[in-house]
């Protein structure tokens, strides 16, 4: 069976794959809410705390253990700094939601057994009404991005059903991603919560493109010829982002450029399926239900 006949004669059945694909996500995104009061795990920059940078090519394997047993009840994580290029250690970055920075300092100077200075180590700190504004800011523009992008939507097809797939493909695109994250066992920061912001924008261009060459160009072969043309090309856009991602995730060494490709990554691998599963299906459906009707 090759795409033209998959989408003229079984169109229908390919709206089952990304229903069900929300349906999950939203089900592991619900229990993840019941569990911890919120949709996703927020690193210090969203929830608040103080992160601190030593600057060191030692390892302190227990460090976290050391700094849970002394901060019960936090939120702590321990990463290390690498040096692009090589992968040698330069430092190691703290994490923390209920400390100050001066317990921080005197715990940290306790563990790695030397004098923490102005020339080995540095300190942020947010404040949790500061990380919880963030937090709201960027949900406020997730749902700004997605109404004036239905309506942008609407505006350029004029039409309920096809504006609405557009939508739904993204708002599914978005649903995976906060699922894997929460799966993963990821802490978003700003930088992820932007990442989602962008996955907004690589998912709908090829909605977009296969919506036009449907319901515009008409006088390009069948519906199902147009939709595949356009799936074509939507998906060899799709493969180059992923494949520039991939690289890029693989090279950096920046946590928040990893966690950002990946979110994205993620998005654009569901977005095939929401796309041209319940995208393509609805188009055609449209198409025929259209043509029967003039």
């Amino acid at each position: 069976m090759d795409l033209n006949e998959l989408y003229n004669k079984h169109y229908k059945k390919l709206f089952i794959f990304p229903i069900i694909l929300v349906i999950i996500s939203m089900a592991i995104i619900g229990d993840h809410y019941y569990k911890t009061g919120d949709f996703i795990d927020k690193d210090v920059s969203l929830q608040g705390g103080v992160t601190g940078t030593i600057a060191t090519t030692e390892t302190f394997p227990s460090m976290e253990e050391f700094l849970k047993t002394r901060f019960p009840g936090s939120d702590i994580t321990v990463r290390t700094l690498s040096e692009f290029g090589t992968e040698q250690q330069i430092g190691i970055l703290v994490e923390i939601t209920k400390a100050d920075d001066k317990e921080l300092e005197a715990a940290l100077q306790e563990h790695v057994g030397f004098d923490l200075t102005k020339d080995n180590y540095s300190v942020e700190i947010v404040g949790s009404s500061l990380g919880e504004s963030f937090y709201k800011q960027m949900l406020v523009a997730i749902l700004l991005s997605f109404i004036f992008m239905a309506i942008v939507v609407l505006l350029i097809f004029r039409t309920i059903i096809p504006s609405f797939a557009v939508v739904f493909a993204a708002f599914c695109d978005m649903i995976v991603a906060v699922a894997v994250i929460d799966i993963v066992g990821i802490k978003v920061s700003t930088a992820g919560i932007a990442a989602m912001l962008m996955l907004i924008g690589y998912s709908v261009d090829t909605d977009i493109l296969i919506t036009t060459k449907v319901l515009k160009r008409t006088h390009e072969g069948s519906v199902s010829q147009r939709l595949v043309d356009g799936m074509k090309t939507g998906l060899t856009m799709t493969f180059a982002a992923i494949v520039a991602l991939l690289a890029g995730y693989m090279i950096t060494t920046s946590f928040m450029l990893k966690q950002m490709f990946f979110i994205i990554i993620v998005g654009l691998l569901a977005d095939i399926i929401s796309t041209y599963g319940m995208n393509a299906g609805v188009l055609v459906w449209y198409a025929k239900r259209k043509h029967k009707n003039d």
